[in-house]
């Protein structure tokens, strides 16, 4: 990294997170949002996280995303107003309204739906015009999220990627199809055209590669490396036996010895396509060399401009590019001489309402739906307010989970995973079972009824807190905290490992620890869990309220974190 680069980022404060900020923040609207100049001469398009959803969404951004330690007042742990201070983006802007959750449904009327796969391949098609050879990596998470995916075993998802283009692709979620599913979609239909990559998934029993570890490719006569990085706690946060004879891991000595092998092989440019989570990305790029970029996924973090992060040989470009299609993420190098002598970077928002469908790619997506119109179009209740998931504690729809939990089940206490996927509704829009799909289709959908008592709750929010609040990135092992239904607790997220949680109390009486209370949950990892499908379960509740208000959210009472820029 040169002088210039350092300028830029310092420009970074000042500028609206888009490209070009000048012509953005004046017009923002049509064709000019989507004008981006030609910048050097290798170009890298990417996305994340789709969560299998192909026709635009709605999506709110987090008013919670803290972090912690070091991380306390960094992207991406910023929210709402403090965000918008952070990158000088104007209040009410169409910029404010892709990136924070503040005015959502307000602004969602305003700007409209974001995503979708026609109109993200209608922007692939331009960018790829302007920038000759340009390759499109998706970061993974992209099988898994919708209705369709989960009833086609991901079929319709990689239909889509084809069409879209995509070049090279790691994953996550995809591994909850099983390993069998997994391996029959990368030998069957992506053989030969789009390579699914991951350097820390080996056998179990041997150690030997699973897929490979990386691509090499030629890019206007610059040799290009992309290494793959799969989420490297799928068998913690996701059912070990579905992924039984493979090992995971972030694989740090691993991951540096092949740098060293591209580079050997003269790899002018080496990029990590990463789904470990952004705070991982940046402490990985503090500690291997030989990286120039990284494409992180797995936090849903929409980041305007990539972190710079120093290590012993140099420096490294530490990326995010949000989920849900909501983002086009266009990572721009000018090399020469036989090395980067500059670079460029735009986040670029897809808003459906500025960019046309491609009419290719929305009759693959028509095709794929057209079995399933019934099902996903029944109209279960009307939301009185705006439902969305995502934030570190609780979100609307999960409120309605647990709910619906609580009730169907006669139990006192609901539990519910802090899963960041799922999209957003609008005050008054109808509850389909397309949109309760989109928050809980998953491949162990289970709901469960057990007797826990008051010291086996408290130590379960203690262990869930520690996957996301513990100090060292390398231990965050999972999404957002469990979602709790009908128990209060108080929370210190920077106390030290089985200290954060406290005052758990049902009602007015503190939780005991030796009594036993009856708890219902879903989404166990364990093998052979029985029990009726969520959907059905949330289904059941919604046809019988027909109308439902807006949730009273059970957010735990936050504690030791003064004015915390994660907050909004």
């Amino acid at each position: 990294m040169n002088r210039r680069e350092f300028v830029r980022l310092l420009a970074a404060a000042t500028a609206s997170g888009f490209a070009p900020p000048s012509a953005r923040a004046l017009a923002g609207e049509g064709d000019a949002l989507y004008q981006l100049p030609p910048f050097g001469n290798v170009s890298l398009l990417h996305m994340t996280d789709a969560h299998a959803q192909l026709l635009p969404v709605w999506y709110r951004e987090p008013s919670v995303n803290l972090g912690i330690g070091e991380w306390r007042d960094q992207p991406p742990h910023l929210v709402g107003a403090k965000f918008l201070e952070h990158y000088g983006i104007a209040p009410g802007s169409r910029e404010a309204y892709a990136l924070t959750h503040l005015d959502f449904p307000s602004a969602a009327q305003t700007y409209g739906k974001v995503g979708g796969y026609a109109h993200l391949a209608t922007l692939v098609k331009r960018l790829r015009d302007s920038r000759p050879g340009a390759l499109l990596l998706d970061g993974g998470d992209t099988w898994q999220g919708s209705a369709t995916a989960l009833w086609t075993k991901g079929a319709d998802m990689v239909d889509a990627q084809l069409a879209l283009g995509v070049d090279v692709m790691t994953g996550h979620w995809e591994f909850t199809y099983g390993m069998e599913r997994v391996q029959e979609l990368v030998q069957g239909p992506l053989r030969g055209r789009i390579e699914f990559l991951a350097q820390n998934i080996a056998t179990a029993d041997f150690g030997d590669p699973v897929f490979a570890a990386y691509t090499l490719r030629e890019i206007n006569s610059v040799a290009v490396a992309i290494i793959g990085q799969a989420f490297p706690y799928t068998p913690i946060a996701n059912p070990r036996h579905l992924v039984a004879d493979w090992s995971f891991g972030i694989q740090e000595e691993k991951l540096q010895a092949t740098i060293d092998e591209v580079r050997s092989k003269r790899a002018t440019v080496v990029v990590l396509l990463s789904h470990n989570g952004m705070d991982v990305d940046v402490k990985l790029a503090s500690r291997v060399t030989g990286l120039d970029a990284i494409l992180g996924g797995h936090t849903h973090d929409g980041v305007p401009h990539p972190i710079v992060v120093k290590n012993a040989s140099g420096r490294t470009l530490v990326t995010n590019a949000g989920s849900n299609t909501k983002f086009l993420g266009v990572l721009d190098f000018d090399v020469r001489e036989g090395r980067i002598k500059d670079w460029s970077y735009h986040l670029v928002p897809v808003f459906a309402n500025l960019i046309p469908a491609d009419p290719a790619m929305q009759g693959i997506i028509d095709r794929h739906r057209a079995p399933f119109a019934t099902q996903l179009n029944e109209p279960l209740a009307t939301s009185d307010g705006l439902l969305y998931r995502r934030g570190n504690f609780n979100g609307s729809f999960d409120q309605l989970i647990l709910d619906a939990l609580m009730a169907v089940n006669d139990t006192e206490i609901s539990l519910s995973p802090g899963f960041r996927w799922g999209t957003t509704l609008l005050p008054g829009e109808v509850i389909t079972m397309e949109r309760l799909m989109d928050q809980t289709a998953i491949t162990y959908p289970a709901v469960t009824v057990n007797e826990m008592t008051g010291e086996r709750i408290k130590a379960v929010l203690e262990d869930v807190a520690d996957n996301l609040f513990n100090a060292d990135p390398y231990y965050q092992q999972g999404g957002d905290m469990v979602r709790v239904g009908g128990l209060r607790y108080a929370i210190e997220p920077t106390a030290a490992l089985g200290k954060r949680i406290s005052d758990l109390r049902l009602g007015d009486s503190p939780l005991e620890a030796a009594r036993s209370y009856k708890v219902a949950g879903w989404a166990s990892v364990g093998e052979g869990v029985e029990g009726a499908p969520i959907w059905d379960v949330v289904a059941e509740y919604l046809r019988a309220k027909k109308s439902l208000a807006a949730p009273v959210l059970n957010q735990p009472d936050l504690r030791g974190l003064d004015s915390s820029p994660g907050l909004g």
